[in-house]
């Protein structure tokens, strides 16, 4: 148990028997009033982010997880599938769950799934990862580094946008914390 004041963004807790992440974090001390901690979570089970405000003094029940390394093996229809690196078990977890890191995922790619009552609830991401180029336009004649931007598809099937010197087939270095940015060639 910790309270709602112990709260910060990434913790795992247990609300009415489910599983919520902590998205964000705010604690509102207002005059003459006792503070209040508002709440943003996703639900694990769903993925629906819900806002809960909370007395910073509320206790709540904190989930104990845990972080292993994994292999991300290759997916089939909505299932995907991983295989745990100590003990070579495989294990599934459904697209939904994994929301949009399925843009991100290549196979063969270390990660760590996040791990409550030994079922994967959810995955991390390396910051950064190398994916090939499959479709884009092609460049015109005198683009610079400095000039617009173009969509590219990746070889996951992520759309991202990049600068216009980039062609099919080069490998790209791609940010995954805010839904897919360039960061250079790989």
């Amino acid at each position: 148990m910790a309270s709602a004041n112990e709260l910060r963004n990434g913790n795992y807790l247990i609300l009415s028997g489910r599983l919520y992440n902590v998205v964000s974090y705010q604690h509102v001390k207002m005059q003459q009033r006792s503070p209040v901690v508002t709440l943003k979570l996703k639900d694990l089970s769903t993925g629906a982010v819900i806002e809960r405000k909370m007395r910073s003094d509320e206790n709540v029940e904190m989930a104990y997880i845990v972080a292993k390394q994994v292999e991300y093996l290759y997916n089939s229809q909505d299932h995907y599938y991983f295989m745990d690196m100590e003990t070579f078990e495989q294990f599934t977890i459904d697209k939904e769950v994994l929301g949009e890191a399925v843009k991100f995922l290549k196979e063969n790619t270390e990660i760590k799934a996040i791990m409550h009552d030994n079922k994967a609830v959810s995955i991390e991401l390396p910051v950064t990862v190398d994916l090939k180029v499959v479709k884009t336009d092609p460049g015109l004649r005198g683009n610079t580094v400095s000039g617009g931007s173009k969509p590219a598809t990746l070889e996951t099937g992520a759309v991202i946008q990049v600068p216009l010197f980039i062609n099919e087939g080069d490998v790209l270095r791609v940010d995954t914390r805010n839904g897919g940015s360039y960061i250079q060639r790989a």
